[in-house]
């Protein structure tokens, strides 16, 4: 239970941090290229690079806080920071080319896969 409420609150907390931080960016930089989910992304990135090394290098997070930052914020706020973590895990064991494998079929497929859906929402 207390797994759930961790994943939750972090859930919403980093909804809300990414829709407020996005806005910011925005408001500062203008709309005319993705700044603001370019900042989100980077900084999700900073930030669950930080809390593996605090988890797994320090030892200093418990599940509970790596739940709550790790799973729960940051993966609200950016599912990007999490792509590039288990990218991370993939190369720090050696398997370069399926960290390679990784990003492209995330970026290459996601896109195609948004074109279709976005296709298929606009011919029914």
């Amino acid at each position: 239970m207390i797994k759930f409420l961790n994943l939750a609150i972090g859930g919403i907390l980093g909804t809300v941090s990414r829709y407020v931080l996005g806005g910011l960016v925005y408001r500062s930089f203008g709309t005319g290229f993705p700044y603001g989910t370019l900042a989100v992304n980077l900084l999700g990135c900073f930030v669950i690079g930080f809390l593996a090394a605090m988890a797994e290098k320090k030892f200093i997070l418990g599940t509970d806080v790596r739940t709550f930052w790790m799973i729960g914020f940051c993966g609200a706020f950016t599912t990007f920071s999490t792509l590039i973590f288990e990218t991370d895990g993939l190369i720090r064991d050696g398997q370069i080319a399926r960290a390679s494998i990784n990003i492209v079929l995330s970026v290459v497929f996601g896109f195609i896969l948004f074109r279709i859906g976005a296709y298929i929402a606009e011919v029914i």
